[in-house]
């Protein structure tokens, strides 16, 4: 069968929205993200958690969300095996990023010993762990149904469920900094800064600050688990699904 001939639109899909991709990570990453070079929208306060969500939260949805749709449109299989693929990249690469991040508490507070290894953080590995539940419970739940309902009550189900999961492990398992006395040092430990998302600076828990914690631990999932179905309802509507033509 002859090939398709050159047309300008190959140009779009081929290099025009890859670099728009890249362009907006770039800017994401750069102007955004708290730790960034700018972070125009600062590090606390809304600005602070309007950054984390375009960051941070945009980044696992991306990682739970491929998988999802692959659950949703393929089956329980493409999508845990996507989630293998999507969450251990984000593992590694989280990993790395932050040990080079908490690694600049060793110059701040060099005579404190702090343990930052986080490829042997329990909580990081579940991002991994949960991209892998996420799109079998999806494919399994939904098994290969195109009724728009049932996929959003699977993509619902399983992204709340993770979510939940990811909390729990924050919250019990993340690193504690072990052998560090400074209260200083120990404010910067992932299990307490896990703690803090549901407490006031003071320590306390009102609804202000249960509120925030919902907000950034379950709306990107929650919002996640209806944006991916209805993508993927979409592409069924054009015969995007893989498999389909078995």
């Amino acid at each position: 069968m002859e090939p398709e001939k050159f047309k300008l639109s190959d140009i779009l899909y081929g290099i025009v929205i890859p670099l728009l991709l890249v362009l907006l990570i770039a800017v994401l990453a750069i102007y955004v993200n708290p730790g960034g070079q700018f972070h125009v929208l600062g590090y606390e306060g809304v600005g602070g958690t309007i950054a984390i969500i375009f960051t941070q939260g945009f980044a696992q949805m991306i990682v739970l969300g491929v998988p999802l749709a692959l659950g949703l449109l393929w089956n329980k299989w493409a999508g845990g095996a996507a989630g293998f693929i999507m969450g251990g990249t984000y593992y590694l690469a989280s990993a790395g990023l932050y040990n080079g991040y908490y690694a600049y508490l060793g110059y701040i507070y060099p005579n404190d010993p702090i343990y930052h290894n986080f490829y042997g953080d329990l909580s990081m590995l579940f991002y991994m762990v949960n991209a892998i539940i996420i799109g079998y419970m999806a494919g399994a739940l939904n098994n290969k149904s195109t009724n728009f309902k049932r996929m959003v009550g699977a993509g619902l189900t399983s992204a709340i469920i993770t979510a939940v999961i990811q909390v729990f492990m924050n919250y019990n398992f993340a690193l504690d900094f072990a052998g560090a006395s400074s209260s200083s040092v120990l404010k910067w430990a992932p299990r307490m800064m896990a703690h803090g998302l549901w407490t006031t600076l003071e320590g306390e828990v009102t609804a202000s600050s249960i509120a925030y914690g919902f907000t950034l631990a379950f709306v990107p999932s929650i919002a996640l688990g209806v944006i991916v179905p209805i993508i993927a309802k979409v592409m069924t509507w054009y015969g995007l699904q893989p498999g389909r033509h078995q």
